[in-house]
């Protein structure tokens, strides 16, 4: 017996779905390495922006000025990444503003769903949160106390 060539569309159904098949996943993997490049995106925005905002903190000459000079620093620095300081959440927990006092910064924004070139952020998936710790310099000038640090 001789095989014979095949003649047609035989074949076809199975081709296609696999072709289908295949779209298909490309088109799902491209979904999500855009939206795991947005939420890193945004996790080195809101680390900055803490990073920022901390540093003002603890460079501040008194505790009022030292919390509305953070809250600026975070918004800059989220604007400088093209973000919406709107968006952001940051919270400053400290103890009094004494040498050697921590404080801690927590930034907190919602990542993008996709986040496609020429196009930008499109959605809002979840909240990615960055903080960041320092202490006041206990060496500075102007405050009061001692360095126990």
């Amino acid at each position: 017996m001789r095989a014979r060539a095949p003649r047609g569309e035989e074949g076809f159904v199975g081709g296609f779905a696999g072709l289908l098949f295949g779209m298909l996943l490309f088109v799902a993997g491209t979904l999500l390495a855009a939206y795991a490049w947005g939420v890193v995106d945004t996790k080195t925005a809101t680390a900055e922006a803490a990073r920022q905002a901390v540093r003002t903190y603890v460079e501040s000459s008194d505790a009022a000025r030292a919390t509305a000079e953070a809250d600026q620093a975070a918004d800059d620095a989220l604007t400088g990444y093209g973000r919406d300081p709107g968006r952001a959440r940051v919270s400053i927990s400290s103890g009094p503003f004494l040498r050697c006092a921590r404080v801690t910064v927590t930034v907190t924004y919602p990542a993008p769903l996709f986040y496609l070139p020429f196009v930008g952020r499109l959605g809002s998936g979840q909240a990615v949160q960055a903080l960041h710790s320092e202490l006041v310099d206990p060496y500075r000038s102007g405050l009061a106390g001692v360095a126990t640090c």
